[in-house]
Formats: C-alpha cells, structure tokens, sequence
C-alpha cells in the first residue's frame, strides 16, 4: 500500500480509535462515570431540546393554521411584519395551550380527589363498628385465637423505650431529609427553568440554528455523507412527530372510551377516571394499568362489586386497545407494523423503565425505515425481486 498522505490519514485514525476502543475497555469504570458526569453537566440543555421538541408540534400547526394565511393575503412589510411574528405568536400560543391542558386535567381531577377523600374520611367512623363487631365474632367463634393473643408477653417498658430511641435519631434523619428534599425542589426547579428558556431559544431561532447546521455539515463533510445526514435527521424528527402526535391521540380515544362505557353503565367518578386513564395512557401500553388502579380504588370507596366489574370492563378495553388501537394509531403514524411495536415497548421498558417505553418505538421506526430503504436499495442494485 502506497503511504501517501490519504492513507497516512485514515492509518492515524484507525490508530486513534482502537486506543479509544481499548481505554474504553480497560477503564470502563472511568468512562460511565466521565459520561454521566458530562450529561449530569448538559442535562438543562437536553432537558431544553425535549421540551423544544413537544413544544414545537403545536407551535408548527398554529404557524400552518393561523400565520400561513395571512401570509398568502399580505406582501411588502406587513408580510414582514407578520412573518418576523409568525414564530413568537405561534410559541406563546402553543404555551398557553399546553398549559391550559394541564389545567384542565387539574380541575378535573383534585377537585373530584378531594371530594372522595373526604367522602372516605366520612365513611370510616361508621364502617369501624361493624369490623369491630365481626372481631369480637370471630374471637367467640375461635377461642383458640383469643388465648393465643393473651399469651403474647410484650415488654412495655423496652418497648417505650425503643420508641424514644426511634424519634430521637429520627428527628436528626427528618430534618436531614427535609432540607435534601428543599434542594431537591430547589435544583429541579432551576433546571426546568433553565431547560424552558434554552426551549424557547431553540424554538425562536430554528430557522437560523437549521440553516447554520447545513452549513456545518456541508463544510465539515463530504457532500453525499452530509446530505444522508439531512437526511436521517428529516426522518427522524418526522418520525418522533408523528409518534407524538399518534400518542396523545390513542390517549384521548381510549380516555372517550372509558368515559363512554362507565357512564353508560353507571360506574361512579366516570369522567375523573377517563381523564386519569388517558393522562396516564401516554405512557405506551402499559401506562393506563396506573389510571385503572386509581380508579378501582376510587371506584371500591364508594361500590366494591362495581370495583370488580371496573377491572373486568378495563380488562376488555385494554385488550381492545392494546391490539387493535395502539398498534395501528401510534404504528401506523411512525410506519412501524404492529409486532415491531410491542417489541420496542417492552426491550425499552426493560431497559430505561418508563422514559424508554416513550423513546424505543420512534428510535426503532427510524432504525426500520432505514433498514428497509438499504435493503430494497440492495435488491435493486442485485435486480432481484423478493415477495
């Protein structure tokens, strides 16, 4: 092989990443720890770059809604007016809207939250006698119990005395506790803080941050390499689009249904439960199983029997929705068959828990998509014709 400068090039890199690969072996330790460390430092901004992203599906249907037909109609500087308003109006509307959804979910549900708890608080004084009564029966009914309770020797004083012991070293652990937890608030407020402003930052200036990322890819890349990066960015971002998008309509559906189905049969808190289950539903597949458990419990303070035909009814409808809805709503909006769907619900969910469940279906949509346009690519370089 000659070594002209070309292959002295690509022989140094090769150099550099198999003593990369090596450190990278040898002190695995050191690289988890640099690496969480690093993304510890630029968590805010990644925290941004999310909240920029599901800011920006509603942001761009009120720019395609409301600001492209006044484009269409206006020229000269109102066109330039509007246009240079276009993003910032179309950002506090978008703000407002999510906001006014996560009011509306609080409106619906603490009030009705509050309204059992005190129903329960009520309740309990006069369902203790009966359990009270059915004790002292069983008691009669089995003497044997009754002995064996007196038999039991408890030392009061010990006792006492390891209670004192408890809250004195528990107090030093509760204040500790507590100002942890006031940091703890303190830092996560901070952070979201951080992260919203570096959002809209991001959302603002889009245009611009895009046009200068072409640039740097084009100067910094060969061409071709430069346009397949455009390329799998386009997709990936039309992917995780369209999957929001797919998710927060399957959540909207299978809450309808449940409140549909619990108001025709007469369930007790029907529109709390439908507004819990399609909260908690955008957590893929599984999530709505964390509404139907709040809502039994719900359900149980005020009917036991309708408890139990709540979980039968859930049952059903999660069957209805897990084959049948959710596969073909959110599967067929990132073009991912069903079977592919399930698998990268739960290989996420084993892996990250619930942030995983959300991020596998897009990523595996994406790695899909790819795989079949380089292998029907493949196919027609070779003239061959697979069914």
């Amino acid at each position: 092989m000659d070594l002209d400068k070309k292959n002295i090039h690509k022989i140094r890199g090769l150099i550099v990443f198999t003593v990369l690969i090596l450190i990278g072996v040898y002190r695995f330790d050191v690289v988890i720890s640099s690496t969480a460390f690093i993304l510890h430092i630029l968590f805010p901004l990644i925290l941004g770059c999310a909240i920029a992203f599901i800011l920006s599906v509603p942001m761009d249907f009120f720019q395609k809604i409301i600001f492209s037909r006044f484009l269409k109609d206006a020229s000269g500087k109102k066109a330039q007016r509007l246009e240079s308003l276009s993003s910032p109006m179309s950002l506090l509307l978008s703000i407002i809207f999510v906001l006014a959804l996560l009011f509306l979910v609080i409106a619906v549900v603490l009030p009705q939250l509050a309204t059992t708890i005190a129903d329960l608080a009520q309740s309990l004084p006069e369902k203790v006698p009966p359990l009270m009564e059915k004790l002292k029966r069983f008691l009669v009914d089995y003497p044997e119990a009754l002995s064996w309770l007196e038999s039991i020797q408890i030392n009061w004083h010990q006792l006492v005395v390891g209670i004192v012991d408890f809250f004195k070293s528990g107090a030093s652990t509760f204040l500790g506790s507590t100002i942890g937890m006031a940091k703890g608030i303190v830092s996560a407020f901070t952070t979201f803080f951080i992260g919203f402003v570096f959002a809209c930052y991001i959302l603002l200036q889009k245009e611009t941050l895009s046009r200068q990322s072409r640039k740097l890819l084009f100067a910094f890349l060969p061409q071709k390499h430069a346009q397949k990066t455009i390329d799998v960015c386009s997709l990936t971002h039309r992917i995780f689009t369209n999957f929001l998008t797919g998710q927060c309509l399957e959540a909207i559906i299978l809450g309808t249904m449940f409140f549909i189905a619990m108001t025709i049969l007469r369930f007790p808190y029907a529109l709390l439960v439908g507004v819990l289950i399609a909260f908690t539903a955008l957590i893929p597949i599984f999530g709505a199983f964390v509404g139907c458990f709040i809502g039994a419990f719900l359900i149980l303070t005020v009917s036991p029997p309708q408890a139990l035909t709540f979980i039968i009814l859930f049952l059903v409808l999660q069957q209805l929705e897990g084959n049948l809805i959710y596969p073909h709503v959110v599967g067929g909006s990132v073009g991912l068959p069903s079977l592919w769907v399930l698998a990268a619900v739960t290989i996420g969910g084993s892996l990250f828990g619930i942030v995983g469940m959300l991020v596998f279906i897009p990523i595996v949509s994406v790695i899909y998509s790819l795989l079949r346009e380089a292998t029907n690519n493949r196919l027609e370089a070779k003239k061959l014709h697979v069914e």
